[in-house]
């Protein structure tokens, strides 16, 4: 019984394969656009842990102080920096895109600055956040502060 496909098997064209990774040397707006993409994960588990420090406060005070107790950890610290850092990336890297959306920057040397200018800005922004939320003479700091002092010692504000 001879196969059906055997003459085609035989005359085997050789296509060409289609371009990967291992084929091109990577390139600055490839590399930000797998970085963009790999933040959006990122953000989306994060927003999970948005979730779930919400229900552990709609839980009680146990849950809460469970929840908060592993967000403060190194770990948890460690989590919550990554989720910035994909936030402003994410945020930055959209800002581009819409500006391309345009029709505006197409050119490989705009496509290039506009690239430097997302990872300044990520850096800049993500810097900012925590500082102004670890420094303790952050003007941010100080309403939190007044606030819960009159809040402590009944005074309306």
């Amino acid at each position: 019984m001879s196969d059906p496909l055997a003459p085609h098997t035989a005359h085997k064209r050789e296509r060409p394969l289609s371009p990967h990774l291992q084929v091109y040397k990577p390139q600055m707006t490839s590399v930000l656009s797998i970085l963009h993409r790999m933040c959006g994960v990122a953000l989306s588990a994060g927003t999970l842990l948005v979730v779930w420090v919400l229900l552990a406060a709609a839980s009680g005070e146990a849950a809460y102080d469970t929840v908060m107790n592993i967000i403060q950890s190194p770990v948890g610290m460690f989590m919550i920096f990554g989720w910035s850092v994909a936030l402003f990336y994410h945020l930055c890297n959209g800002v581009r895109h819409l500006i391309w959306d345009t029709g505006r920057m197409f050119k490989i040397e705009h496509a290039y600055k506009a690239g430097y200018v997302v990872l300044i800005m990520t850096v800049l922004m993500t810097a900012s956040v925590w500082y102004c939320a670890l420094n303790k003479n952050t003007a941010a700091s100080k309403i939190i502060v007044i606030d819960t002092l009159a809040q402590t010692h009944g005074v309306e504000q």
